[in-house]
């Protein structure tokens, strides 16, 4: 089942991930203070990333990945830490260095990422 997924649902699939490492359950209000979203847009995305199969919605409101949004959002997700930290051994600000993990994490193909990470990885081990 891979079809094309947006970059903002990405975005979101990943905040999900991110604030239940940090919180354990997720609900909207979380996403959209993380992400600065009113609630309205998070609450349409949410119901789109749901009819798409990516999350869950439970009674009690929280919010889970399902298999596919979970493999999503932890590949997004490894992207967005490796080039941070890349980055910032550059000697880049860790806030620019963020922001630009978060601008090519989307773009850049399987291809290349995989042989970055390769390269950083060997760097780090050398």
């Amino acid at each position: 089942m891979s079809m094309q997924i947006y970059e903002s649902a990405e975005d979101y699939l990943e905040a999900i991930l991110i604030i239940r490492e940090c919180k354990g359950i997720v609900h909207s209000v979380d996403i959209a203070e993380e992400l600065g979203f009113s609630k309205a847009s998070v609450s349409v995305a949410m119901k789109k990333l749901r009819e798409n199969g990516y999350i869950t919605m439970e009674k009690d409101g929280s919010i889970k990945l399902q298999d596919e949004g979970e493999r999503i959002a932890q590949r997004i997700y490894e992207r967005h830490r490796l080039f941070t930290e890349y980055f910032i051994s550059l000697g880049i600000d860790p806030k620019t260095a963020q922001d630009d993990a978060c601008r090519i994490e989307h773009d850049l193909s399987d291809e290349t990422f995989e042989k970055m990470k390769q390269d950083i990885l060997s760097r780090k081990n050398s």
